[in-house]
């Protein structure tokens, strides 16, 4: 059996395919008892699609360091 601890990284592992079959197994049985962990898997799945949906990106390198090199300007 596995902790509730457990299935969350369990859980997102899965979100980005690195989860291992045994890990799978596992975390579906647990749900299986725990209403808590199972309430979490759907939130997550929920919260995982909506950002794919969003299309959201993240700043490059050179972006971040830009806006870092303008922040400390204005210090």
């Amino acid at each position: 059996m596995i902790s509730c601890d457990e299935a969350t990284l369990i859980c997102n592992k899965s979100q980005y395919k690195e989860a291992t079959i045994i890990e799978k197994m596992k975390l579906r049985f647990h749900v299986l008892y725990c209403s808590a962990c199972a309430g979490f898997i759907k939130k997550n799945t929920e919260l995982t699609s909506l950002c794919t949906k969003a299309n959201l990106r993240t700043l490059t390198s050179a972006e971040k360091m830009a806006m870092k090199q303008e922040l400390q300007k204005q210090i």
